[in-house]
C-alpha cells in the first residue's frame, strides 16, 4: 500500500511539474479581420528588438528571431485559437525550451486558399496577392501588434490579432516602362481558377516615332519585380544620406550608387548610338514562391509553356517584338541564372542565347553542399563514429553562417511539412518533385531529419538536372544549343553554387559534334552573385545586367539574324 501511494505521489508530482511548465497561449481574432479566414498557418514570433516588428526578423543567420508555427483549418468566426505547445520552432525547436526573459511577441496568420487542380488534387496554399508571395508582407494576412512580455515557464498569454496588411499599390505606366497583366489559359486550367502572369516592359528610345520598327527581346529572369528595376530618368536624389550602409557589400552610400547607375543606364538608353531592343522582367509569383522557375512542374503547373507560348508572344505582338527565336535572349542571376539556362535547354529553338550568372544548382551532384545521388542525409556528413553538419552559407573567406539544417528547419517552422514556407529549399522541392498522394510536393528529404528519398532524387535527375539532361540528349540538343550557353559564377559563391558549375563545365568542355562553343567563367574570391565582369566589383556589375552582355549578343545576331536586320541599331523594319 505504501508503495502504491509512493508511485501515485510521484505520478502526481510529474503531472504537476508538466502542468506548471506548460504554457497556454490564446490567440483572439478581432471581428474586423475575420473576413475570408478559413484555413491557414499561425506563427508565434519572439524578438528582443524593439525597433522592428518580429515578423520581419526571421532569417538564416545567428541574429534571427524565434518562430513557432502551426496549421489550422475550418476556422469558426469569433472563436479563439489555442496555440499548440508542441508546434515546431526555429531555432529553438520546442516552446518549453525557450529561455525565460523579456521578449516582443507577435502572432501572425498566413491565410490559405483552396485550389481544385486539374490533376484531381485539392490543396490549400497561400495565394500571391500582388506582392510577390512574401508572407510577412502579403495583403490580407493578419497579425497582432507586438507586445513586450516577461516570458516565464508555464506562461499564460492572450494575443489579439487585429491588423490586416493592405493591398499593394501598383506602379503607373510611363513613356518607357509599361506594365502587363495577362491571364494565362494554361495556368488557369491547371489551378482551377483565373491565374495571371505579368511583366514590366522597357521600351526603346524612338518606339513611338518609328511604328514600322520591330525589336529583339531581352528576357531578364529573377525574383518577383514589383516595377522595372535599375532605370531612372532623373539624377540621384541630392538629399540622400551619405551614411546609409550596405551590410552585404560593406560600403556606405550604396543607395546613391544604385540611383546613379540607374540614371546612367537611362542616358545610354536614349543615346543615338545605343542599340534598340525591348527588355522584360517577368512576374510569375505563385502559391509556392515569388517566381515559378519558368519551367513546367507537376506541382506548379505549365509555367514554362505559359511564359514561352502565351506571355512572350503577347508582349511581342503588343509592343512590336520581332517574335522569332533568333531575336530572343535570356539572362539573370541566382534563381534567374538557373531559369535562363533551363529555359534555353527546355526551349532551345525559341531563344538564341542565355547568360546564366551564379545559377541555382544546375547539377544535383552538387545541390549546394549535397550530392543527391550518393548522400543518404542532406544535413550531415556521416562517418562511423561522428557526423558533421553540412554548410549552406559562407563568406568569401569560407566562414560559415548557416547550415543546410538551419535553413530547412526555418522553413519547417514557417511553412510546415507541405512546402508552404515560400523559401528557397521549399520552392526547389515544389518545382522539381512529383506530386505526392496528398497533392503536395513529394519531399526530397525528411524536413526534420534530412534523410534523402532516392526515388524522388531520381525523378529530379531525369526532369530537372540541367547538366544531366544536356549530357543525355546532346545528340539532339547540342546542335540547338551551340553558341548559346554562357555561365558565370564566383568561386566563393555564398551558397556553394560554383560546385555545380564546375561539374557542368567539365561536361561542356568535352562536348563534340558540336562543341558547345559558349563560355564558362569564374570570379576570383567572388561571392554570390558574380555575373561575368572581372573588371568591376560585384556591387556595381550586378546593377548592369541589362548592358553587360550586349557585345556577345551583338556577335550572335551577326551570325544568326536575317539580312534585313539592321545590325547598327538592332531593328527590323516591316512595311
Amino acid at each position: 500500500m505504501k508503495q502504491f501511494i509512493y508511485y501515485a505521489l510521484m505520478l502526481f508530482a510529474s503531472w504537476a511539474c508538466t502542468s506548471i511548465n506548460e504554457s497556454q497561449i490564446e490567440i483572439e481574432i478581432d471581428e474586423s479581420v475575420q473576413a475570408d479566414l478559413k484555413d491557414g498557418r499561425v506563427l508565434l514570433i519572439f524578438s528582443t528588438d524593439s525597433t522592428s516588428e518580429p515578423r520581419f526578423g526571421i532569417s538564416d543567420n545567428v541574429n534571427t528571431n524565434q518562430v513557432f508555427g502551426m496549421d489550422f483549418e475550418n476556422y469558426e468566426a469569433s472563436k479563439h485559437i489555442l496555440f499548440d505547445n508542441e508546434s515546431f520552432g526555429y531555432p529553438v525547436e520546442n516552446l518549453k525550451d525557450l529561455e525565460e526573459g523579456f521578449y516582443y511577441i507577435q502572432a501572425f496568420i498566413q491565410k490559405h486558399d483552396t485550389f481544385k487542380r486539374a490533376d484531381g488534387h485539392t490543396v490549400k496554399l497561400p495565394m500571391d496577392q500582388g506582392e510577390g508571395r512574401q508572407w510577412a508582407r502579403a495583403p490580407k494576412n493578419i497579425y497582432s501588434t507586438p507586445v513586450k512580455v516577461e516570458w516565464k515557464k508555464g506562461q499564460k498569454l492572450s494575443l489579439t490579432i487585429d491588423n490586416s496588411i493592405p493591398e499593394v499599390t501598383q506602379p503607373e505606366d510611363t513613356k518607357y516602362i509599361k506594365h502587363i497583366k495577362f491571364k494565362s489559359e494554361k495556368l488557369t486550367e491547371f489551378w482551377g481558377r483565373d491565374m495571371f502572369l505579368g511583366a514590366n516592359v522597357l521600351l526603346p528610345e524612338g518606339y513611338d516615332e518609328n511604328p514600322n520598327e520591330y525589336y529583339p527581346l531581352m528576357i531578364s529572369h529573377g525574383h518577383f519585380p514589383s516595377d522595372f528595376s535599375g532605370f531612372r530618368t532623373i539624377p540621384p536624389d541630392p538629399n540622400l544620406a551619405e551614411d546609409d550602409y550596405s551590410a552585404r557589400f560593406g560600403i556606405y552610400g550604396y543607395e546613391k550608387i544604385q540611383q546613379q547607375e540607374a540614371y546612367d543606364f537611362y542616358q545610354k538608353w536614349i543615346s543615338p548610338d545605343f542599340q534598340r531592343f525591348i527588355i522584360i522582367e517577368i512576374q510569375h509569383a505563385n502559391p509556392y514562391y515569388d517566381d515559378s522557375y519558368a519551367v513546367n512542374s507537376a506541382n506548379l503547373g505549365p509555367y514554362g509553356d505559359a511564359i514561352t507560348y502565351e506571355l512572350i508572344p503577347h508582349i511581342e505582338e503588343k509592343f512590336r517584338g520581332i517574335g522569332e527565336g533568333w531575336s530572343r535572349f535570356l539572362y539573370g542571376g541566382s534563381t534567374g541564372g538557373w531559369e535562363a539556362l533551363a529555359v534555353q535547354v527546355f526551349y532551345p529553338d525559341e531563344y538564341n542565347g542565355c547568360f546564366a550568372a551564379c545559377p541555382d544548382p544546375i547539377d544535383f551532384r552538387a545541390y549546394t553542399s549535397i550530392n543527391l545521388y550518393e548522400d543518404q542525409n542532406a544535413y550531415y556528413q556521416e562517418g562511423e563514429f561522428r557526423k558533421t553538419l553540412r554548410p549552406s552559407h559562407r563568406d568569401y573567406l569560407g566562414h560559415i553562417s548557416a547550415t543546410v539544417q538551419d535553413m530547412n528547419h526555418k522553413e519547417l517552422a514557417i511553412g510546415g511539412t507541405k512546402s508552404r514556407s515560400g523559401d528557397q529549399f521549399n520552392i526547389w522541392q515544389a518545382v522539381y518533385s512529383p506530386a505526392g498522394e496528398d497533392g503536395y510536393p513529394k519531399p526530397i528529404w525528411d524536413k526534420y531529419s534530412g534523410e534523402i528519398d532516392p526515388q524522388v532524387a531520381s525523378y529530379w535527375k531525369e526532369n530537372y538536372d540541367l547538366r544531366y539532361i544536356m549530357e543525355q540528349d546532346w545528340d539532339t540538343l547540342g546542335p540547338k544549343l551551340e553558341g548559346k550557353v554562357n555561365i558565370f559564377c564566383g568561386d566563393m559563391d555564398n551558397y556553394y553554387l560554383n560546385n555545380a558549375v564546375y561539374l557542368t563545365e567539365e561536361f561542356l568542355e568535352q562536348t563534340q559534334n558540336p562543341y558547345y562553343a559558349g563560355t564558362v567563367a569564374y570570379g576570383d574570391r567572388a561571392e554570390h552573385c558574380w555575373n561575368g565582369d572581372p573588371t568591376l566589383p560585384n556591387y556595381i556589375s550586378r546593377l548592369r545586367y541589362n548592358t553587360l552582355y550586349l557585345e556577345e549578343i551583338g556577335e550572335r545576331l551577326k551570325d544568326t539574324a536575317p539580312a534585313n536586320f539592321n545590325q547598327y541599331n538592332w531593328t527590323l523594319t516591316k512595311n
